[in-house]
């Protein structure tokens, strides 16, 4: 039986992944939340690792946000980002771990990356400017999981993969009315307008900036895909400076779009305004997913869905948070 740490299991991914392990069965989860263990701790990481029998990790554990939060905690961003993945990967590898999930982002591309965005856009020019520091941290944890596989591969048996999701949403999402992603903070913006009886709702930007939406169980069902290929399938769609696999729907909304399908999910008939004032961010994020489809997986949950769980998840959570 596998022995597995999932890093950063009460997040939104790495819940969804625990979730999936456990409907597979099999496996020995291993977790630990934040206070029981930091992990921009070196010395801390490094006991946990020396006292644990692990086999394999999945780092989903990050300090994520949306364009608002990116923009006022830059510092933060990098540095908490930066120091939990070179922590857990270093001590992984010391401590004998063979195969290492790393969980990336679509930030890593160029702002102004060619559409829809291919693996090897990766480091070809300048980023999103309001997340920046966070994708220098994602760009790092790749090109950790690379070295290691380049210096340690053939010796010692190391495999350390890495995937970039598109935009996800899905339940445990971040509802936060400031520093949470577009999707939560639509659904909890639209939520309360809707009980409030408000005659509209202001979103920002233009409305005309596409994004691809991916639900969060199927970003975990991908993950645990990448994992478990055999590794001649994983080394034939990619190279060993190239290595990450993209993760994305297939197909991008606008903004307004979305807005529109988040009013109906939650059953909002009021009008919808645009902020034109605020900050857009990249003027579209599709991702080419051709090499992960050619690995034999592909996406099951479509947006209208998955928009309904998230809703009623985060229903749930109100309801929850008011008792």
């Amino acid at each position: 039986m596998s022995r597995i740490f999932v890093a950063g299991h009460r997040g939104m991914v790495g819940s969804a992944i625990v979730r999936a392990l456990n409907g597979d069965g099999g496996h020995d989860l291993l977790t630990r939340s934040r206070s029981e263990l930091d992990l921009t701790d070196q010395a801390a990481v490094r006991q946990f690792f020396a006292d644990e029998r692990i086999d394999e990790v999945y780092l989903a554990a990050a300090r994520v946000g949306g364009i608002h939060a990116n923009n006022i905690y830059p510092a933060d961003f990098i540095y908490d980002n930066l120091m939990i993945e070179a922590n857990v990967i270093h001590q992984a590898f010391k401590a004998g771990v063979r195969k290492l999930m790393f969980l990336g982002s679509s930030c890593i591309y160029p702002k102004l990356a060619a559409q829809p965005m291919r693996e090897d856009a990766l480091l070809t020019g300048p980023l999103e400017p309001t997340n920046e520091p966070y994708a220098i941290a994602k760009i790092a944890g790749i090109k950790l999981c690379e070295s290691y596989n380049r210096q340690y591969g053939d010796s010692e048996g190391v495999d350390y993969r890495s995937v970039m999701p598109t935009n996800l949403y899905g339940p445990g999402d971040n509802y936060h009315p400031e520093n949470s992603h577009v999707v939560p903070a639509l659904i909890r913006r639209f939520c309360e307008a809707k009980d409030s009886v408000a005659p509209s709702v202001t979103i920002w930007g233009s409305g005309t900036p596409r994004r691809e939406f991916l639900y969060v169980d199927d970003m975990a069902d991908a993950s645990i895909h990448v994992m478990n290929l055999d590794q001649p399938s994983y080394a034939a769609q990619t190279q060993p400076m190239q290595s990450h696999i993209n993760v994305g729907y297939g197909s991008d909304v606008t903004i307004a779009e979305l807005a529109q399908a988040v009013a109906h999910a939650v059953g909002y008939a009021g009008s919808i305004e645009l902020d034109a004032t605020k900050p857009d961010g990249a003027p579209r994020k599709l991702m080419d997913s051709a090499r992960l489809s050619a690995l034999g997986w592909s996406p099951k949950v479509d947006l209208q869905t998955g928009l309904a769980r998230t809703v009623a998840d985060f229903r749930t959570a109100a309801t929850v948070a008011e008792r």
